[in-house]
């Protein structure tokens, strides 16, 4: 006999599975709100401050540990290397201006060219020179002080603006003039043997000359740790008179001539 059981209700559909964090993240960048764009700007302008602050670490790396009185005096040489420069900038401004007036052109410009001469030649060696400066005296036993150290003491007067140097008031130091290792313990300066107590004579800024000599790790420690000593002494007044011969060229001419 028929079933008079009523039939099953269909089951109802299933509600759909809720939005997975992938879909959720994506509709975000799509469509990002204010406050994702505050953050965003925040991080970068962190990273950038982050990477600047590397850099400027990276920068100063040079002068960490360095002793207070070595800054003082690293910062004193810059200052009166700029002071040097501002006064050789005005000078060249006021040449400028008088050359630009017809009546005075000759007579500057007759005065800049033996103005340039004499510098010229205290430069090169060829004229006596007179001036404030330092007298530095290095005494060591006999063959202990070298050319490595001399020329070290030598080079450091000249970065320092040094214009003229003198030796043992017997030999004027210039660009050509060589320095050799000689037997019994003496050096050959220029061909000149000469013995110590080494007495080296340099005009220029004595405030600049003397830091350079008393820098840590310059000249003054290189004789000391062979067993010598170095004395600086400021001079207002100091007088080089030797001189040396210029050589002619033998290959060199001046561009014009045949």
């Amino acid at each position: 006999m028929p079933d008079d059981a009523p039939a099953p209700e269909p089951a109802p559909a299933p509600e759909s599975a809720p939005e997975s964090g992938r879909a959720r993240l994506l509709a975000a960048l799509r469509r990002p709100s204010r406050g994702q764009v505050v953050v965003g700007v925040l991080l970068a302008l962190l990273g950038f401050a982050a990477v600047t602050q590397v850099q400027a670490n990276g920068r100063d790396d040079n002068y960490v540990g360095a002793r207070q009185s070595d800054l003082i005096a690293l910062i004193n040489t810059l200052s009166l290397a700029t002071d040097r420069a501002e006064s050789e900038i005005k000078d060249l401004q006021q040449t400028r201006d008088s050359l630009r007036d017809d009546a005075d052109a000759s007579r500057t410009a007759l005065s800049v060219a033996r103005q340039r001469v004499e510098t010229l030649g205290i430069l090169a060696g060829t004229v006596p020179a007179t001036g404030p400066g330092i007298r530095v005296t290095v005494e060591a036993p006999s063959g202990t002080i070298g050319t490595d150290q001399l020329l070290n003491g030598l080079e450091e007067m000249r970065n320092a603006g040094a214009e003229a140097i003198e030796i043992n008031d017997s030999v004027r130091v210039v660009a050509q003039t060589g320095l050799v290792d000689s037997q019994g313990g003496a050096l050959s300066v220029g061909g000149t043997p000469v013995q110590p107590p080494y007495v080296i004579e340099a005009i220029g800024d004595p405030d600049t000359l003397a830091t350079a000599m008393n820098f840590d790790g310059g000249f003054a420690d290189e004789v000391q740790n062979v067993g010598g000593t170095v004395k600086v002494q400021q001079v207002d007044d100091l007088e080089i008179a030797t001189v040396v011969k210029p050589s002619e060229p033998t290959f060199a001419k001046p561009v014009g001539q045949e």
